[in-house]
């Protein structure tokens, strides 16, 4: 390493202000290697100091005995404006709001690469994947996981005909015409092991039950009163749906019908659930919702109903 003399302290100031109105933390920590080695001390005991490597004290010392001062600034700022400029982050915004297949790629999902492709075949700088990546966090962007979805196969003019149906008698909802919301949710009993720290080499073993015990429950919401009622079975099948038909015959003994909107899962269909409603005399019926809908209130639709007098009475389907 080349020798700096020693430094007087007003000039050792003076190099450490320049380095903190240059507004780049990494020119400001030559400035400061710079001013320490102008202390007298030695590049190992200026990293030490500074916290960083040997060699940019080193590199960062080469420079000021070559070109000066002008040798410790960023030399970047010759290199032209910057090509991710907000024109370009605008842009990415905007992709990233739409998919790779709008553009006829050939996946659903954008990475860095695609993006420098995209952006470059319209028209804009080629850019290389770092600066993408930089790009992105500037925006606010993130690495997550999509969720995968599944489109309703019906057209969309009768599945709309079937959720306006179930908002219109969710909106005649009383206490003689209950409506409820009907599902049912695995619970897994095995305790979920989250992330531990561990040293490097090592991995940590966790005593679990052994091999995974489900429960199940099967629940209906009142969309009129909130109330939510659940029952709780070691198999999930019909015998579960229809203890939670009994339960609702039970609960809402003063109710002329009772409407049960549920999605299209093969217990709601089963022999046993159609006995069963036959059983209660109609006060029950079901409402089915198109494939593949969510069962929130407010969206759900009339299709097939069960009645005591015959088997399963299906909506006109589209």
């Amino acid at each position: 390493m080349k020798k700096i003399p020693r430094m007087p302290r007003s000039f050792r100031r003076h190099l450490i202000r320049l380095g903190r109105r240059s507004g780049d933390p990494q020119t400001a920590v030559r400035f400061h290697a710079v001013a320490r080695l102008g202390l007298g001390r030695s590049s190992p005991q200026v990293a030490a100091d500074l916290d960083v490597a040997c060699s940019t004290v080193v590199r960062a010392a080469g420079h000021y005995v070559t070109e000066g001062i002008a040798g410790l600034y960023d030399k970047r700022h010759g290199n032209g404006a910057t090509k991710a400029d907000d024109a370009f982050r605008r842009r990415i915004a905007q992709l990233l709001r739409l998919t790779p297949e709008d553009f006829g790629w050939r996946r659903p999902t954008w990475t860095r690469e695609l993006l420098c492709l995209q952006m470059h075949r319209e028209g804009r700088p080629k850019v290389a994947v770092c600066t993408m990546g930089r790009a992105l966090a500037r925006i606010g962007a993130r690495l997550g996981m999509p969720k995968p979805i599944v489109l309703c196969p019906w057209p969309r003019d009768a599945r709309e005909r079937r959720l306006a149906e179930i908002r219109r008698l969710e909106g005649r909802a009383s206490a003689e015409e209950p409506v409820l919301y009907s599902d049912e949710v695995d619970v897994h009993l095995n305790p979920k092991i989250g992330r531990d720290w561990m040293l490097r080499g090592q991995q940590r073993r966790i005593v679990t039950p052994g091999k995974n015990q489900k429960f199940y429950l099967a629940g209906a919401l009142d969309v009129r009163t909130g109330r939510l009622h659940t029952t709780g079975a070691a198999r999930k099948n019909a015998a579960l749906f229809c203890q939670l038909l009994w339960l609702l015959a039970s609960r809402y003994r003063r109710a002329r019908h009772v409407h049960l909107v549920v999605d299209n899962y093969g217990i709601h269909s089963a022999q046993l659930t159609r006995r069963t409603l036959e059983t209660l005399g109609g006060r029950i019926v079901l409402h089915f919702l198109p494939p593949t809908a969510p069962t929130p209130t407010g969206s759900s639709a009339s299709g097939r109903t069960f009645t005591p007098t015959s088997r399963a009475t299906t909506a006109a389907r589209p």
